[in-house]
Protein backbone atom coordinates (compact mmCIF):
# COMPACT_ATOMS: atom_id res chain seq x y z
CA UNK A 1 0.00 0.00 0.00
CA UNK A 2 1.34 3.43 -0.95
CA UNK A 3 0.92 6.45 1.30
CA UNK A 4 0.87 10.10 0.24
CA UNK A 5 1.01 13.34 2.22
CA UNK A 6 -0.84 16.14 0.40
CA UNK A 7 -1.25 19.84 1.08
CA UNK A 8 -4.01 21.82 -0.59
CA UNK A 9 -6.45 18.90 -0.78
CA UNK A 10 -9.39 21.16 0.02
CA UNK A 11 -9.76 22.54 -3.49
CA UNK A 12 -8.38 22.72 -7.01
CA UNK A 13 -5.57 20.47 -8.14
CA UNK A 14 -4.97 19.02 -4.68
CA UNK A 15 -8.61 18.01 -4.30
CA UNK A 16 -8.74 16.18 -7.62
CA UNK A 17 -5.43 14.45 -6.93
CA UNK A 18 -6.54 13.31 -3.47
CA UNK A 19 -9.77 11.88 -4.85
CA UNK A 20 -8.01 9.97 -7.62
CA UNK A 21 -5.43 8.51 -5.26
CA UNK A 22 -8.17 7.47 -2.87
CA UNK A 23 -10.17 5.86 -5.68
CA UNK A 24 -7.25 3.68 -6.68
CA UNK A 25 -6.79 2.46 -3.11
CA UNK A 26 -3.83 4.51 -1.90
CA UNK A 27 -3.57 5.79 1.68
CA UNK A 28 -3.78 9.55 2.20
CA UNK A 29 -2.48 11.87 4.89
CA UNK A 30 -4.02 15.31 4.33
CA UNK A 31 -2.64 18.47 5.88
CA UNK A 32 -5.29 20.82 7.28
CA UNK A 33 -4.79 24.28 8.71
CA UNK A 34 -7.15 23.75 11.66
CA UNK A 35 -9.05 21.05 13.50
CA UNK A 36 -12.32 22.14 11.92
CA UNK A 37 -10.79 22.02 8.46
CA UNK A 38 -9.36 18.58 9.27
CA UNK A 39 -12.86 17.36 10.11
CA UNK A 40 -14.15 18.66 6.77
CA UNK A 41 -11.38 16.89 4.86
CA UNK A 42 -11.95 13.65 6.76
CA UNK A 43 -15.62 13.80 5.81
CA UNK A 44 -14.80 14.47 2.15
CA UNK A 45 -12.18 11.72 1.78
CA UNK A 46 -13.41 8.56 3.45
CA UNK A 47 -10.54 6.70 5.05
CA UNK A 48 -8.02 9.53 4.78
CA UNK A 49 -6.01 10.54 7.80
CA UNK A 50 -5.55 14.22 8.65
CA UNK A 51 -2.81 16.17 10.39
CA UNK A 52 -3.08 19.79 11.48
CA UNK A 53 -0.57 22.55 10.73
CA UNK A 54 -0.97 26.08 9.38
CA UNK A 55 1.31 26.76 6.41
CA UNK A 56 1.16 30.45 7.27
CA UNK A 57 3.10 29.42 10.40
CA UNK A 58 5.75 26.99 9.10
CA UNK A 59 6.98 26.22 12.62
CA UNK A 60 3.63 24.50 13.21
CA UNK A 61 4.77 21.55 11.07
CA UNK A 62 7.38 20.64 13.66
CA UNK A 63 6.35 17.55 15.56
CA UNK A 64 3.69 16.40 13.09
CA UNK A 65 2.76 12.76 13.65
CA UNK A 66 3.58 11.37 10.22
CA UNK A 67 3.74 7.74 9.07
CA UNK A 68 7.11 6.02 9.25
CA UNK A 69 7.07 5.65 5.47
CA UNK A 70 5.77 8.06 2.82
CA UNK A 71 5.74 7.26 -0.89
CA UNK A 72 5.19 10.90 -1.72
CA UNK A 73 4.73 14.40 -0.42
CA UNK A 74 2.76 16.60 -2.81
CA UNK A 75 2.86 20.33 -2.16
CA UNK A 76 -0.31 21.63 -3.84
CA UNK A 77 -1.25 24.48 -1.47
CA UNK A 78 -0.49 28.09 -2.30
CA UNK A 79 -1.61 31.70 -2.10
CA UNK A 80 -1.44 34.61 -4.54
CA UNK A 81 -1.74 38.38 -4.26
CA UNK A 82 -1.02 40.46 -7.35
CA UNK A 83 0.29 44.00 -7.29
CA UNK A 84 3.07 46.23 -8.49
CA UNK A 85 6.26 46.42 -6.45
CA UNK A 86 5.34 50.04 -5.77
CA UNK A 87 2.08 48.94 -4.16
CA UNK A 88 2.62 45.58 -2.43
CA UNK A 89 3.12 45.86 1.30
CA UNK A 90 5.32 43.75 3.53
CA UNK A 91 2.38 41.59 4.63
CA UNK A 92 1.67 40.47 1.05
CA UNK A 93 5.30 39.61 0.47
CA UNK A 94 5.61 37.70 3.73
CA UNK A 95 2.41 35.72 3.25
CA UNK A 96 3.34 34.51 -0.23
CA UNK A 97 6.95 33.73 0.59
CA UNK A 98 5.92 31.96 3.80
CA UNK A 99 3.11 29.79 2.43
CA UNK A 100 4.55 29.15 -1.03
CA UNK A 101 8.21 28.63 -0.14
CA UNK A 102 9.17 28.46 3.53
CA UNK A 103 6.34 26.10 4.51
CA UNK A 104 7.09 23.53 1.76
CA UNK A 105 10.75 23.57 2.79
CA UNK A 106 9.88 23.06 6.45
CA UNK A 107 7.33 20.32 5.77
CA UNK A 108 9.65 18.48 3.42
CA UNK A 109 12.39 18.48 6.05
CA UNK A 110 10.04 17.01 8.63
CA UNK A 111 8.87 14.36 6.15
CA UNK A 112 12.32 13.38 4.88
CA UNK A 113 12.88 10.41 7.21
CA UNK A 114 9.61 8.86 6.01
CA UNK A 115 10.39 9.70 2.38
CA UNK A 116 13.83 8.12 2.68
CA UNK A 117 12.33 4.99 4.20
CA UNK A 118 10.07 4.53 1.16
CA UNK A 119 12.48 5.99 -1.43
CA UNK A 120 9.59 8.32 -2.10
CA UNK A 121 8.90 11.28 -4.36
CA UNK A 122 8.48 14.96 -3.57
CA UNK A 123 6.23 16.81 -6.01
CA UNK A 124 6.15 20.59 -5.87
CA UNK A 125 3.26 22.21 -7.73
CA UNK A 126 4.89 25.38 -8.97
CA UNK A 127 3.57 27.74 -11.66
CA UNK A 128 4.53 29.30 -14.95
CA UNK A 129 5.38 32.26 -12.71
CA UNK A 130 8.17 30.11 -11.30
CA UNK A 131 9.92 30.39 -14.65
CA UNK A 132 8.97 33.89 -15.83
CA UNK A 133 7.96 36.92 -13.78
CA UNK A 134 5.46 39.29 -15.38
CA UNK A 135 4.38 42.76 -14.21
CA UNK A 136 2.16 42.67 -11.10
CA UNK A 137 3.41 39.17 -10.21
CA UNK A 138 6.66 40.02 -8.40
CA UNK A 139 5.94 38.55 -4.95
CA UNK A 140 4.17 35.43 -6.17
CA UNK A 141 6.81 34.82 -8.85
CA UNK A 142 9.60 35.34 -6.32
CA UNK A 143 8.07 32.69 -4.08
CA UNK A 144 7.76 30.28 -6.99
CA UNK A 145 11.25 30.99 -8.32
CA UNK A 146 12.43 30.16 -4.81
CA UNK A 147 10.41 26.94 -4.89
CA UNK A 148 12.28 25.92 -8.05
CA UNK A 149 15.57 26.54 -6.26
CA UNK A 150 14.38 24.43 -3.33
CA UNK A 151 13.49 21.57 -5.68
CA UNK A 152 16.78 21.72 -7.56
CA UNK A 153 18.87 21.67 -4.38
CA UNK A 154 16.76 18.98 -2.73
CA UNK A 155 16.91 16.74 -5.80
CA UNK A 156 20.70 16.57 -5.68
CA UNK A 157 20.91 16.36 -1.88
CA UNK A 158 18.48 13.46 -1.59
CA UNK A 159 19.52 11.40 -4.62
CA UNK A 160 21.79 9.27 -2.44
CA UNK A 161 18.78 8.39 -0.28
CA UNK A 162 16.65 7.40 -3.27
CA UNK A 163 14.25 10.32 -2.87
CA UNK A 164 13.07 11.76 -6.18
CA UNK A 165 12.03 15.40 -6.62
CA UNK A 166 9.76 16.64 -9.41
CA UNK A 167 8.38 20.09 -10.13
CA UNK A 168 5.19 20.71 -12.09
CA UNK A 169 4.74 24.09 -13.75
CA UNK A 170 1.05 24.47 -14.63
CA UNK A 171 -0.12 27.35 -16.74
CA UNK A 172 -3.40 29.02 -15.86
CA UNK A 173 -5.65 26.36 -14.38
CA UNK A 174 -9.38 26.58 -13.67
CA UNK A 175 -9.29 26.84 -9.88
CA UNK A 176 -10.58 29.24 -7.25
CA UNK A 177 -7.13 30.82 -7.22
CA UNK A 178 -7.39 31.55 -10.94
CA UNK A 179 -10.79 33.13 -10.44
CA UNK A 180 -9.24 35.39 -7.79
CA UNK A 181 -6.39 36.30 -10.14
CA UNK A 182 -8.85 37.29 -12.85
CA UNK A 183 -10.70 39.48 -10.38
CA UNK A 184 -7.46 41.19 -9.39
CA UNK A 185 -6.60 41.68 -13.05
CA UNK A 186 -10.08 43.12 -13.73
CA UNK A 187 -10.82 40.41 -16.30
CA UNK A 188 -13.87 38.21 -16.89
CA UNK A 189 -13.32 34.61 -15.84
CA UNK A 190 -14.43 31.56 -17.80
CA UNK A 191 -13.13 28.24 -16.43
CA UNK A 192 -13.46 26.67 -19.87
CA UNK A 193 -10.62 28.87 -21.15
CA UNK A 194 -8.04 27.27 -18.88
CA UNK A 195 -6.50 23.91 -17.97
CA UNK A 196 -8.79 21.55 -16.10
CA UNK A 197 -7.41 20.75 -12.61
CA UNK A 198 -7.80 17.07 -13.49
CA UNK A 199 -5.24 17.45 -16.25
CA UNK A 200 -2.63 18.70 -13.79
CA UNK A 201 -3.63 15.98 -11.30
CA UNK A 202 -3.12 13.37 -14.03
CA UNK A 203 0.35 14.78 -14.64
CA UNK A 204 1.19 14.47 -10.95
CA UNK A 205 -0.08 10.88 -10.93
CA UNK A 206 2.25 10.14 -13.82
CA UNK A 207 5.19 11.56 -11.87
CA UNK A 208 4.33 9.43 -8.86
CA UNK A 209 4.13 6.32 -11.01
CA UNK A 210 7.33 6.78 -13.05
CA UNK A 211 9.40 3.56 -12.66
CA UNK A 212 12.22 3.72 -10.15
CA UNK A 213 14.93 3.78 -12.82
CA UNK A 214 14.17 7.41 -13.74
CA UNK A 215 13.31 10.85 -12.39
CA UNK A 216 11.32 13.56 -14.17
CA UNK A 217 12.83 16.74 -12.71
CA UNK A 218 10.53 19.27 -14.36
CA UNK A 219 7.34 19.20 -16.39
CA UNK A 220 5.33 22.11 -17.81
CA UNK A 221 1.60 21.96 -18.52
CA UNK A 222 0.19 24.74 -20.67
CA UNK A 223 -3.32 25.57 -21.89
CA UNK A 224 -3.89 25.15 -25.62
CA UNK A 225 -5.43 28.61 -25.96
Amino acid sequence: MTTHLITGAGSGIGAVLAQRLLERGDDLVLLARSASRAAELAASYDGARTVVADLADPASVEGLDLPASLDSVVHAAGVVELGAVADLGVASWLEQLTVNLVAPAALTRVALPALRAARGTVVLVNSGAGLTAHPQWSAYAASKHGLKALADSLRTEEAEHGVRVSTVYPGRTATAMQEKVHAQEGKDYDAADWIDPGTVAATILHLLDVPRDATVPDITVRPNA
